[in-house]
């Protein structure tokens, strides 16, 4: 092997034994040079595989005081260095003055601030000199010197952001000072090949009150994202104009960026609407510019699960978990005819965005809703946990103590108690370095899970046995004659049915497992939308540390666009509130469950005719 410099970055060759067919990635040119960013110490080198052999763990939608809503609801302190640090394993103190701890370390993270009046106020609590002298700054610090205090600064932000008053913004230069301020940083807890941070943030979209938040992710460093700055729901709040926005980054810096849709359960029906946001028809231009900028969505998170819910999937008995629905993101509340309910829940839920996305590829060509599963903590605080025993909450008063079980975020917003533990993104990679981990994003081999670190494993394919199960070599030979989770299985010459390879194993540190799922959805010839729950084996109730299962759709038409995904049930567990209570010797809130049953889902596998 040779070793090289190439402008301030190591590079190494390693050497190939050529075993394996083109198909399977690249080829024998799979394991190549992997560029690894320097520092004052001797580079570190990332010798990458031929295809995916890791699990990497990881949150890439983390709130720090830097946050509008992070700070002013109690994140006074608490920035990105501290986040990095918390995700590395290091113990923190948290906003409420106690010590916080991972019992296990993240692979990678994400600060994804909301570009909104970024660092805005953190800036005018520290009394930059330059912000203070604008009126917003003045203004803003003028309110938190006086009597009126933070609440007069959350009025006139919230006035400002409805636009019931003009917007005082603070300027291109503060922005941008904050900007590379959190690419500095970023880059100081880089660590390839042991720690990946990446740079991004939230595009904090609600129009009408309705959540359209999607989370940007930059693929390089510095040298592209400081050519740039974000793009907030200030300039628009149309999803169109951010895939404007990020074309130009691409074709500017030659970087790369993706977007992540957030969890739709708040967003009043408009996340997986049949129209565009400006009341236009889906057109296959949108169809592919949607699909080419967003690959994957976030399914779980703090604010409820967002993948089934029990009025879309009536047969599907475990579709009703950390379920949100009573409101939207501004607190309105859902109408109360069923009818309507039903029609809103149908654009917000991740099961009824994919069946709708069959029909519109079906129609125009090209799938606007073919996206693959991640899961994020959307923590306010800078912790990223989604463990129910090691619960941090969403902001400073859902943090462990007596009262959060009995109080409601920010004083009037949804009962604390409600939060859900919830959740990590499990990136399949060659290497845990930023292009790995944006490369699984945009091929979408990754899944989400509830917050268990449970490995999960999918193949789809026409020609696998169950006796590919026990192959040596399992996953290059699942590259070469099928495709991955987030892959798309194109039609068979021969009449065939789609099988599936199935590999899970239990959190070494969690419960066992209770279950493996398949969740088909199908559209007819009729045009009529279907899905159906699978179990793979026979569940056990005691529970089992893997399952190793085939399964072949026995029911498929080689004429009907379909997808499949798998979904891994746990054993039923304590849930965080069930911690709490037990720990404050307090009585559980009605309608809070005691034991819930923690899962993970994979991104689905599309058929195509």
């Amino acid at each position: 092997m040779q070793a090289s410099r190439k402008k301030g970055v190591m590079w190494r060759q390693a050497a190939s034994s050529c075993v394996l067919a083109p198909v399977i990635l690249a080829g024998c040119s799979a394991m190549r040079e992997a560029p690894v960013a320097e520092s004052n110490e001797t580079p570190t080198t990332v010798v990458l595989s031929e295809y995916p052999e890791q699990v990497l763990w990881g949150d890439l939608h983390v709130h720090t005081n830097l946050s509008f809503d992070s700070n002013s609801l109690g994140n006074e302190r608490l920035g990105p260095e501290d986040a990095y640090r918390f995700a590395m394993g290091e113990t923190v103190m948290a906003s409420s003055g106690h010590p916080a701890a991972l019992a296990r370390p993240l692979d990678f993270l994400m600060v994804a601030d909301h570009a909104e009046y970024l660092g805005v106020l953190s800036s005018v609590r520290e009394g930059d000199p330059a912000l203070l002298e604008t009126p917003l700054g003045e203004r803003w610090s003028g309110f938190l010197s006086g009597e009126s205090g933070i609440g007069a600064v959350l009025s006139d932000y919230v006035a400002m952001v409805t636009r019931e008053k003009p917007m005082d913004l603070p300027g291109d230069d503060h922005q941008r000072t904050i900007w590379s301020d959190l690419i500095d940083t970023a880059e100081r807890y880089n660590r390839p090949g042991e720690f990946t941070t990446l740079a991004g943030y939230e595009w904090t979209s609600m129009p009408g009150g309705r959540n359209l938040h999607r989370v940007v992710v930059f693929r390089e460093g510095p040298d592209k994202t400081r050519q740039i700055l974000p793009f907030s729901a200030l300039q628009s709040d149309d999803p169109e104009d951010l895939w404007d926005y990020m074309g130009n980054f691409e074709r500017r810096t030659g970087g790369q960026v993706l977007a992540i849709a957030h969890n739709g359960n708040l967003s009043g029906g408009l996340m997986f609407d049949d129209t565009t946001l400006d009341g236009g028809s889906l057109t296959a231009d949108y169809a592919q510019r949607r699909q080419r900028w967003e690959p994957v969505y976030e399914v779980t998170q703090v604010k409820g699960d967002g993948e089934a819910h029990p009025l879309l999937s009536p047969d599907d008995r475990f579709a009703d978990f950390e379920t949100w629905y009573e409101t939207d993101i501004s607190m309105r509340p859902r109408s109360d005819n069923p009818e309507d309910a039903r029609r809103s829940l149908a654009g917000e839920y991740a099961r009824s965005g994919l069946k709708k996305g069959l029909r519109y590829g079906a129609r125009l060509g090209v799938n606007p809703y073919e996206f693959g599963f991640i899961g994020s903590t959307d923590s306010h605080t800078a912790l990223a946990t989604a463990d129910d025993d090691n619960f941090w909450g969403k902001f400073l008063d859902s943090e462990p103590t007596e009262e959060r079980l009995g109080s409601q975020m920010g004083g009037n917003l949804w009962a604390n108690a409600g939060l859900s533990a919830s959740g990590y993104t499990a990136v399949w990679a060659r290497a845990n370095t930023r292009e790995e981990i944006f490369d699984a994003l945009k091929r979408r081999e990754v899944y989400a899970t509830t917050g268990p670190r449970i490995r999960l494993r999918l193949f789809a394919g026409w020609d696998f046995e169950e006796t590919d199960l026990s192959r040596d070599d399992f996953a290059p030979f699942g590259y070469f004659a099928g495709v991955p989770m987030g892959g798309v299985l194109e039609a068979a010459k021969l009449r065939q049915t789609p099988r599936l390879l199935v590999r899970v194993l239990k959190d070494p540190d969690g419960a066992m497992l209770e279950r493996v799922q398949v969740i088909k959805g199908w559209l007819d010839a009729s045009g009529v939308l279907h899905e159906k729950v699978f179990d793979l084996d026979e569940p056990s109730i005691n529970g089992l540390p893997y399952f190793n299962v085939f399964w072949r759709d026995r029911n498929f038409e080689p004429d009907q666009h379909s997808f499949y995904y798998i979904r891994v049930l746990q054993v039923p567990t304590k849930r965080w509130s069930t911690y709490d209570a037990e720990r404050y010797g307090l009585e559980l809130p009605d309608g809070i469950p005691r034991m819930i049953q923690e899962r993970a889902y994979s991104s689905p596998i599309w058929y195509r005719p």
